[in-house]
């Protein structure tokens, strides 16, 4: 059985964009924080992601053709190639990226045979994670905090929600970011 994880960069007021949208304050010019991402990904066999995470994720697609693009983006963007997608969206037309498939309607259900498969899914996107969060799909959290505040934007929890948690791991780096994984009691 797979286990369904939440996990974004957030600021330390707990935002994953701020007011005007902007996200550019995540991982600038973090190679070690890159590679965490990309060893805590490795395992993931499903991405499952609303609209804007996809559009923001699929330059992963070509990521690895930059010129000059750092090893540690090539071994990102390898690592996201393999795995599945799945985009939730009603408006979007088609998908752009190898392995991806598109979905008009979020189903608990359908999330949930996925789960009883074999390996883990992520659930990217805050809009997204609001809905698994609140149908109980979730079986970790865990926030990358940067630290930055904001003052304001695109919350990284949905309001409301009440969770209990067990850390269960958590790691810092040089620059300042901390990872925290919880398990969803």
């Amino acid at each position: 059985m797979g286990r369904l994880m939440y996990s974004m960069m957030t600021t330390l007021d707990g935002y994953v964009a701020d007011a005007d949208g902007d996200f550019g304050w995540e991982m600038p010019d973090d190679a070690e924080l890159h590679r965490y991402a990309e060893e805590i990904t490795r395992p993931v066999r499903t991405y499952l992601y609303g609209r804007r995470m996809y559009e923001t994720m699929v330059f992963w697609e070509t990521a690895h053709d930059l010129p000059d693009a750092p090893d540690f983006i090539v071994e990102y963007a390898k690592t996201w190639q393999a795995a599945d997608k799945i985009v939730y969206s009603r408006t979007l037309g088609s998908v752009s990226s190898e392995r991806t498939r598109l979905v008009r309607e979020f189903d608990p259900a359908a999330v949930q045979e996925l789960k009883d498969g074999d390996g883990d899914l992520t659930v990217d996107g805050p809009g997204l994670a609001a809905a698994a969060l609140q149908a109980g799909l979730v079986d970790e959290i865990g926030p990358i905090v940067v630290p930055v505040v904001v003052g304001g934007g695109t919350p990284f929890l949905p309001p409301g929600l009440r969770l209990r948690l067990e850390l269960v791991d958590e790691r810092r780096f040089d620059k300042g970011a901390v990872h925290l994984r919880y398990r969803v009691r």
